[in-house]
């Protein structure tokens, strides 16, 4: 495919002004809506073909997300879009200063294969309702899934509108060469680094979403069996092959042995004895992930090589585990211990900053004091994930987890310039800002104490 071509295609169409009326955005949304909601079976089926993705993890994780995104896109928009009046100073008035949001132009979304349809499709309506053309990126590991969402876009926005871009890395490296106005894309550190390079020829801004390794602290005040149950939830959705998900626990020495014994626990409790044989437990995606997850699992693990399955497992670790040395991206929970709080809270600041923090305790005031020493794209008090599920909280990195923020108004910021405006009185004009400066003139502009 000629991607110039189209982006410039892309780039005539916005510049149409066809995508800025509020009502022509909340038509498309709307029909995006109708489009997704009667091809729900379809794309259920679609993801558990690709990624064995139970139907609760879909409608949970994949398709609710959007359509709760949908929904509060609809119902906030006109506010969004609203120009906001800010306080104009003396030298200003009788000005009025107003803040606009305007669309970019044309934007490039890359999405992975861990939650196919949900890190397309949400990006892409925030893109979308902030008035701009759309190109996506989807990954090549999950086509059938990509076949359904190609479904959807096709019953609703022409290709000058948005587009999807199939491939694998020569197409992702052909469009990165592309000038585009906005690009956001959900992934690895390591191709994070060559987004940015590629960006960087055109100053084109960025929102990456790159994960890390986040961080469960677990008190010893705090309410085990809830904190294991939950810690344990957020491990098994997608095999732990989720950006947010607990990718190692720092328990209190006093409890360690005991949360680790309740993970495990949990892990049977909800996948049965039998979580390899288990449907409603994803697979890992591919034969070079199985492998690096198995170079790195305690002896005993359960693994089925061939369905690409392995159990959740915790296990007691230190820092030298193999399993501490990157990002997990799969079920395996390494429990570390500490003796200390400080100690503890210091040991997490040594590593990257994370994509998300998780503290279990019971006091409120030490909660606060993690929460100021940890630097964390998200975090959770008491639970694991479910900062990333409200529409009015944005999501995002920081440092080595990815920069920029997204979902709700986040989003729709992201993909807009912010532009200031002075709408100054013609009646009035303020003759002390033209030479030659008066000596009242002079002291009022250096004003008191100057």
């Amino acid at each position: 495919m000629n991607y110039g071509r189209l982006i410039q295609k892309q780039r005539e169409y916005f510049m149409s002004g066809a995508t800025l009326p509020r009502a022509a955005r909340e038509d498309v949304l709307r029909r995006f809506g109708r489009a997704i909601s009667g091809r729900r079976e379809s794309i259920i089926k679609a993801l558990h073909a690709d990624i064995g993705k139970s139907e609760g993890e879909s409608l949970m994780l994949e398709i609710g997300p959007v359509m709760d995104g949908l929904r509060h896109t609809l119902e906030n928009l006109g506010r969004w879009m609203r120009p906001a009046t800010v306080p104009s100073p003396p030298p200003l008035q009788p000005g009025i200063s107003r803040v606009y949001c305007e669309p970019l132009g044309v934007a490039l979304i890359m999405a992975p294969w861990n939650y196919p349809f949900q890190l397309c499709f949400l990006p892409l309506l925030t893109a979308v309702s902030a008035g701009n053309c759309v190109l996506l990126k989807p990954s090549p590991e999950t086509p059938r899934v990509v076949e359904v969402m190609r479904e959807c876009l096709e019953a609703v926005f022409p290709p000058h509108y948005v587009a999807l871009a199939e491939g694998g890395v020569s197409e992702a490296a052909a469009l990165l060469r592309l000038r585009f106005d906005a690009i956001l894309y959900t992934g690895s550190a390591r191709v994070g680094r060559i987004i940015m390079r590629a960006a960087a020829r055109h100053l084109t801004p960025v929102c990456l979403e790159l994960g890390g390794k986040s961080p469960v602290l677990v008190m010893k005040d705090a309410d085990l069996p809830l904190a294991a149950k939950r810690t344990a939830w957020g491990k098994i959705l997608n095999a732990g092959q989720t950006c947010i998900a607990p990718d190692y626990v720092m328990a209190d020495e006093k409890v360690r042995d005991e949360f680790t014994g309740l993970l495990n626990k949990f892990f049977t409790e909800m996948l049965g004895p039998d979580p390899l044989g288990n449907p409603d437990y994803a697979r890992i995606i591919s034969e070079a992930a199985f492998e690096r997850l198995a170079a790195m699992a305690p002896a005993g693990t359960r693994t089925d090589k061939a369905a690409r399955k392995m159990a959740p497992t915790a296990f007691a670790a230190d820092a030298g585990h193999p399993s501490m040395r990157e990002e997990i991206f799969g079920p395996l929970l390494p429990v570390l211990s500490f003796n200390k709080a400080e100690d503890a809270l210091e040991s997490i600041r040594a590593q990257e900053k994370p994509l998300a923090f998780y503290v279990f305790t019971e006091d409120k005031a030490f909660a606060r004091r993690a929460l100021s020493r940890v630097s964390s794209g998200g975090a959770c008090v008491n639970d694991v994930l479910l900062h990333a599920a409200s529409a009015d909280m944005p999501f995002g990195g920081v440092g080595g987890s990815g920069m920029g923020r997204y979902h709700g108004r986040r989003g729709f910021e992201f993909f807009s310039n912010i532009k200031s405006v002075l709408h100054q009185s013609t009646g009035v004009d303020a003759l002390f800002r033209y030479p030659p400066f008066s000596p009242e003139t002079m002291a009022m502009l250096r004003g008191p104490g100057c």
